[in-house]
Order: structure tokens, then C-alpha cells, then sequence
């Protein structure tokens, strides 16, 4: 076997290979997953168990399943686990049956007073090694390393002077905390796991199955196929819709992808552009409303902010983003002078709206539930009920018992890969917790930027985006929020606007080079350069990485403020955000030369700042821009 290139960026973020398993092995594998759903989903709606209980029951039964479905490197056999797989499988359920026959006496102890009895202790010290290999097989070495440096600081750092140091941890105590509470691996991140973002996992799996994707793909079609670069504003469409309800990245440009690239590239469109168009469309997904991702559910519980006021926040930043997406995305197909799909190729909007309107209404019962105050999990929960309603009413896209057998068991093998990364977090947390680091690492950064507001913002995202590399979004939000929070409270940011912003560059790590998992998904499909692929997302993301900056200073843009403010700053931040991509994409008939293109992008940059005085200004360059380019085309019609 070749010894692995740790210098290469390919050793620190290959991931296990996923397995399609078949057999009595895959019969077995989709009864377990099908059977750990049923437990999760009468959790939520049935049922009371203790959140321990709950979470070290949901991870065990998941890693079960993940150390049979993923192997152990890129090239393991992708048809049968080997023996290996096997023990840390049978390992994952032995963790399983001991916590479910301890639950009381675990559930109920009191942490550091009551003393670990040795089978505590063994099992504890073999759920942290299956966490950290099952965090390897799904995320790569690059989390497990974060995870691991963590660790040792846990357990070495009172050997480090000054103020980075701390008192004296032992095994046995790190056992205690990380394992036997919820501050650790049973904590936060994988509860949210294994509560609200399984529950919105299910209601996209229920709505795949029951063709329901189907329609969102039609109905971007018939609406966008035709225009000016149809095929990238399909995918655009369809990407930002399936994005809204899958709140993955990764997953959406895998899903969309295998239609919507080639689809582009066919219509003239270079490989990198077009995947970088889908990466950038599926990337939005996890940003907009009422769903978004794993990572908005987590900022509800860690800040108790309502999840109903994160979502309502939440909508006119994303409406920005595709503002800015679908803008070059025009302006690119007007240059290249790309044309839309032929309208008889097209899906026609009424017969869309007939054969698959009623898939309209779970979207609808999930914003009425959200904004009704339920807690997120029943909002799910009253998504997924109209979603069985209303595929009831066409024999196609009914549900039946083998249907519901398999979209519970897809739900679970789907979630393995977030049951991994939470975990792995909950470690790092844990450790945060005991060791005071947190407040230690705002002291430094505060000291640095001298509570400049602005340098802790560029702290903040470029420490954000850094952990973020390689990482699924809900671990690079949660490390980011425990480390940041409490600086962004100390320079005057509300939570809400500063979880946002770090929220935003979470999402924003899985397409930034060098690590870009999103667009090494979506290189899988096009055979193009996932560094060139990643580099064409950022130009088309350019909004999520200026908005944050827009509402931490204008919190009206997340309706902070009186109403006519908040449309103020939103149309004139939109209105700028297209002449930015005009500028990008150097749109002749607002650029005559590099003069006016410099004019034009500068001047809506102005325009997005929530400050009068410089929207003013952007306006007055915007118009200068205009009126150059205008008279030089007058002067060559005379000529």
C-alpha cells in the first residue's frame, strides 16, 4: 500500500468511500436506519427522553450504520465492509446497548461528584475513539487534527504558561464531561442532529420521494428556461429551491448538478463557469428560508433565539445573494451572447402548476407553522404531514408503506455524515468549556484589533472560513459562534446580527479555495478543476461575502429597525449589487472602458453600505457611468 502524502491537500480532506451495499447485509442496514428514524421521529412528536438519553442513542445508532457504509479511506471496497468495519460497528452498538441500560442511572448522575465505574469508564474512553474515527471517515483528517489539537490542549494544556494555560485535567475527569454530560459529545450540536435537522432531512427526503422535486425543477424551468443563458438560470432556480428545503451544499450540487451542468455546458458555457454557477446557486440554498441548514438550527439553540426570527432575519440577505447570482449569471450569457432553451423544450407553467402545484402547499404549511411560534422540530413535522397529504392525491406520487419504509431508512443513512461532524464538534465544545478558552481567545483577538469593529468582523470571517475548511457547515458555525460570540458581544453586536454574519462565511467555507467541498462535489461531475470551479462560486457568491458586513451595520436589512428603512437599504442594496455585476461582468451597454467599469462597481459597492451619505455618492458615480457610456454610444451611432 502506498504511504499517503500528508503535504498534499488531498490526504487532509479525502473522505471514506461511500458504499452500495447490497444483500442481506443492505436488508439489514436499511431495518437498522429505518428503525433509528422510527425512535428519532417519536422523539420528537411522542415520546419524552432525557436530551442524554436521546443523543447518545441517535449517534450510536448512526455510527453503527456509517462504519458499515463508509469505508475506511478513498479506496476501500465500495461493495462490502471489511472486518474492521465490522468490530467498530458491533464496537458503536455495544456503546448503544450499555447507555440504553444505564440510561437511568446515567441520565441522573451528578458530574465530577459521582465517580465513574469502570464499565463507565471503558465505555466512555470507546466512544471517543469511534467518534474521532467515524469524524476521519466522513469529514477527513483535517476536522479529526482541529479535534485532536483541541484534546491535547484539554489534556496538556496546564503545562502551558501564561494566560493560554489552565488547571490540571485528568482522564478520568475529560471522561466525565466530554462523554457523561451534555456539554461534550452528547451536546448541542448533536442533539440539534438528532432533533430539528433530522426532522428537515425527512421532510426533503419525503418530498424527493414523492416527486416533489420534480416539480421545483419544472416550474424553475418553465419560468427562467427561455431568457437570456436559460439553462444557468434553471439552474440558478432550481438549485436556490431544492437548496431552500435540502440545506446542504454538497448534497444539492450532487442532486441538481448531474442535470444542470451538463445542461449548460451544452448550451456553450464553459465547464468551470457552469459548475461554478451550480455551486454558487446550491451554496444560497443553505441560507434561504424557512429551512436553510443544520447550521440556522443550531444558532437558535446556542443563542435562544427564536428559529421563526432567525428565518424572517434570514430573507432579504438571501434574496441579495440570488440578486447578485442571477445578475452575472444574465450579464455573462448577454456577453457570450448565449441564448435561452427552445420554448417548445420547455415545460409549459400551467400544465407545471396542474400536474404538480399541490407541492406548493407544504411550503406553505412550513412558513404558516414557523411563523406561528412552533419549535422547529414540529414545524418539520407539520412539513412532512402535508407532504404525505398532498402526494395522496395523485397515484404517481403516492407514498406507500414500502415508500415510507425507505424514505425513514434514507433519512438516517443521510444524516450519518452530520451525526459524525456534530460530534466531533461537541468534542472541541466540550473541551472549550472546561478549559475557559473561549474568553481567552476573545482577550487576544480584542487585544489585536484594539475593538475595532470592523478588523474583529475580518477576524471573525477569516477565522470562520478557516474552520471551515473541509468541515460541514453546522461544525464551522458552531466552533466559530463558541470562539467569537462572546467578542462580537464586546465591540456592541446583537446576537442575532452577529451569528448571522458567522452563519454566513459558515456557508461560505464550503466553496472557498483551497478547500471547496461543494465544488470538489460538483467537479465529480463536470471533470473540471475544483480550485478554477471554486474560484468562478466566489466571483458569483461575491453578495454573501459583502451583505454580512451590510447588516451588522445596518441591522434594518434584518428588519431591525423602521420598515421603511429596512426597503431603503434593501432595494438600493440590490439595485447596487446589479451594477456591481454589470461591472463584473463588463455588460457593454453600461461600460464603455475601464474608466466607467471602475466607476460603475465602485459606485454600487456605495450603494450597498447602510449609510446615506455613501449611497448618495454611489448613485452620483453610477450616474457619471451612465451618462460616459451613454454619449461615447451616441457618438459611434453618429459616427
Amino acid at each position: 500500500m502506498a504511504t499517503p502524502n500528508i503535504f498534499k491537500l488531498a490526504f487532509w480532506f479525502s473522505v471514506g468511500a461511500p458504499r452500495k451495499i447490497t444483500g442481506w447485509l443492505s436488508h439489514a442496514i436499511t431495518f437498522l436506519a429505518f428503525v433509528v428514524a422510527v425512535y428519532v421521529v417519536l422523539a420528537a412528536t411522542y415520546l419524552f427522553i432525557d436530551p442524554w438519553v436521546l443523543t447518545a442513542l441517535f449517534l450510536t445508532g448512526t455510527m453503527t450504520i456509517a462504519f458499515l457504509v463508509i469505508g475506511a479511506n478513498a479506496t476501500s471496497d465500495q461493495t462490502r465492509p471489511t472486518i474492521p468495519d465490522y468490530i467498530l460497528s458491533g464496537a458503536s452498538l455495544a456503546c448503544g446497548i450499555f447507555f440504553f441500560f444505564e440510561a437511568n442511572e446515567l441520565s441522573s448522575r451528578i458530574a465530577l461528584l459521582t465517580e465513574l465505574t469502570p464499565a463507565q469508564y471503558w465505555f466512555g474512553l470507546l466512544m471517543i475513539l469511534l467518534t474521532l474515527e467515524i469524524t476521519r471517515r466522513a469529514t477527513g483528517v483535517g476536522l479529526l487534527a482541529v479535534v485532536l489539537i483541541f484534546m491535547a490542549y484539554n489534556l496538556f494544556g496546564h503545562l502551558i504558561p501564561g494566560v493560554l494555560g489552565h488547571g490540571y485535567i485528568g482522564l478520568d475527569h475529560f471522561l466525565d464531561i466530554i462523554i457523561y454530560t451534555t456539554d461534550g459529545v452528547m451536546g448541542l450540536p448533536a442533539r440539534v442532529a438528532a432533533t430539528y435537522a433530522f426532522m428537515f432531512v425527512l421532510f426533503g427526503t419525503l418530498l424527493y420521494h414523492s416527486r416533489g422535486g420534480d416539480f421545483f425543477n419544472d416550474i424553475a424551468t418553465a419560468f427562467t428556461g427561455h431568457r437570456h443563458g436559460g439553462s444557468a438560470k434553471v439552474a440558478v432556480a432550481s438549485s436556490g429551491l431544492y437548496g431552500m428545503i435540502s440545506g446542504s451544499p454538497t448534497s444539492d450540487v450532487v442532486t441538481t448538478g448531474s442535470v444542470t451542468i451538463p445542461m449548460m455546458k451544452k448550451a456553450g458555457f464553459k465547464g468551470p463557469v457552469a459548475s461554478g454557477i451550480e455551486v454558487a446557486a446550491s451554496t444560497g440554498g443553505s441560507l434561504m428560508p424557512p429551512v436553510m441548514g443544520s447550521a440556522a438550527f443550531l444558532m437558535a439553540e446556542y443563542t435562544g433565539i427564536e428559529y421563526r426570527e432567525i428565518a424572517i432575519a434570514a430573507l432579504l440577505p438571501a434574496l441579495l445573494y440570488y440578486v447578485c447570482v442571477y445578475s452575472q449569471v444574465h450579464f455573462r450569457a448577454i456577453r457570450l451572447g448565449i441564448g435561452g432553451l427552445p420554448r417548445e423544450s420547455l415545460p409549459k407553467v400551467g400544465a407545471t402548476l396542474k400536474s404538480g402545484g399541490v407541492f406548493v402547499v407544504p411550503l406553505v404549511v412550513l412558513t404558516w407553522a414557523l411563523l406561528a411560534g412552533y419549535t422547529p422540530t414540529m414545524v418539520a413535522v407539520y412539513g412532512s404531514l402535508a407532504v404525505l397529504a398532498v402526494a395522496m392525491l395523485r397515484s404517481h406520487t403516492r407514498l406507500g408503506p414500502v415508500g415510507m419504509y425507505k424514505a425513514l431508512a434514507e433519512t438516517t443513512v443521510r444524516s450519518v455524515a452530520v451525526a459524525g461532524a456534530t460530534a466531533a464538534a461537541g468534542l472541541v465544545i466540550g473541551g472549550i468549556t472546561m478549559t475557559g478558552l473561549a474568553a481567552k481567545f476573545a482577550h487576544l483577538v480584542y487585544a489585536l484589533t484594539a475593538a475595532d469593529q470592523i478588523f474583529t468582523f475580518i477576524v471573525a470571517a477569516m477565522l470562520t472560513i478557516i474552520l471551515g475548511m473541509g468541515m460541514p457547515t453546522p461544525s464551522a458555525y458552531i466552533l466559530a459562534a463558541v470562539l467569537m460570540s462572546p467578542l462580537m458581544k464586546q465591540v456592541g453586536i446583537s446576537d442575532l446580527a452577529g451569528h448571522m454574519f458567522i452563519l454566513y462565511f459558515a456557508v461560505l467555507s464550503a466553496i472557498t479555495p483551497p478547500v471547496a467541498v461543494a465544488a470538489f462535489a460538483a467537479a465529480s461531475i463536470s471533470g473540471d478543476n475544483p480550485i478554477l470551479i471554486a474560484a468562478h462560486a466566489v466571483k458569483l457568491a461575491l453578495a454573501a461575502f459583502l451583505v454580512p458586513f451590510v447588516f451588522v451595520f445596518g441591522p434594518e436589512l434584518l428588519w431591525q429597525g423602521p420598515l421603511w428603512k429596512t426597503a431603503v437599504t434593501f432595494v438600493t442594496a440590490g439595485v447596487g449589487l446589479i451594477f456591481v455585476s454589470a461591472a463584473i461582468e463588463n455588460y457593454s451597454k453600461w461600460v464603455h472602458n475601464n474608466a466607467t467599469r471602475l466607476l460603475l462597481a465602485v459606485g454600487g459597492l456605495l450603494m450597498l453600505t447602510p449609510f446615506i451619505a455613501s449611497t448618495i455618492t454611489g448613485l452620483a458615480m453610477v450616474g457619471a457611468a451612465f451618462g460616459v457610456s451613454y454619449l461615447a454610444r451616441r457618438e459611434t451611432r453618429n459616427a
